[in-house]
């Protein structure tokens, strides 16, 4: 019976990995990095019923195989209809969201897609941006990867191409409120004060740190405010 039950698990093996690699190319390629949520879910459900097909005795070798090979036809219609139908497209994979808007963060765009000031600047920085200041739109693509578009007076000469003597920067661009909260652990290491902050903040006609939603110093000092 052992021998009978593990030649059994080899053969579904076998049959499984072959029907995953026959219905892969039948999908088509996409990279991940252009990969929904959609597809996402769909590639992990298509690997969970394959995974099934291997480690379970109910039902038949045939019957399973039928599953799998049904839910990924069904998947390959419904790519089919979003690459036919706009509608269709933008109820699956929904549409893009824009973040930041001339310059302007989108507090409501934000708290609907669930991304935090911290996640924000992470991706920001990945684009070799330090500085929220920098960025004329930011648009948060259906497949979770962020398209920036950068002022234009970031986008002209740089001192290098002028043979200006350039300088380092003085700060980092760091957070220094985020929520209406002071984020204190960036405050010391870059040498500044409350005192300082709360200086600044008065400079702009902000009396409460509470009506801030964000601000990050620049590297030349300056503090970069968005208020609620």
């Amino acid at each position: 019976m052992y021998y009978g039950g593990n030649n059994m698990i080899i053969l579904k093996t076998i049959l499984a990995f072959l029907l995953l690699l026959i219905l892969a190319r039948f999908l088509g390629k996409k990279q991940m990095s252009q990969m929904t949520f959609f597809h996402y879910v769909t590639g992990i459900t298509i690997g969970s019923i394959a995974a099934d097909i291997v480690i379970t005795d109910n039902g038949s070798i045939i019957d399973e195989a039928i599953g799998l090979v049904l839910w990924c036809t069904l998947t390959a219609l419904l790519a089919y209809g979003t690459l036919k139908s706009a509608k269709l497209r933008l109820l699956i994979d929904g549409q893009p969201t824009i973040l930041i808007k001339n310059g302007i963060l989108q507090k409501k765009s934000l708290k609907i897609t669930r991304i935090s000031m911290e996640e924000l600047s992470m991706m920001l920085r990945e684009q070799s941006i330090f500085s929220i200041e920098e960025v004329d739109y930011a648009i948060l693509e259906p497949n979770g990867r962020l398209s920036v578009l950068k002022k234009q007076s970031n986008l002209s000469l740089t001192r290098a191409d002028m043979d200006i003597p350039t300088s380092n920067p003085k700060y980092l661009p760091s957070q220094i409120i985020v929520d209406g909260k002071i984020v204190y652990q960036n405050l010391k290491p870059l040498g500044l004060s409350i005192e300082w902050l709360e200086k600044e903040l008065d400079a702009q006609n902000i009396s409460n740190i509470k009506d801030v939603f964000y601000a990050e110093i620049q590297s030349d000092g300056s503090l970069y405010i968005a208020p609620y």
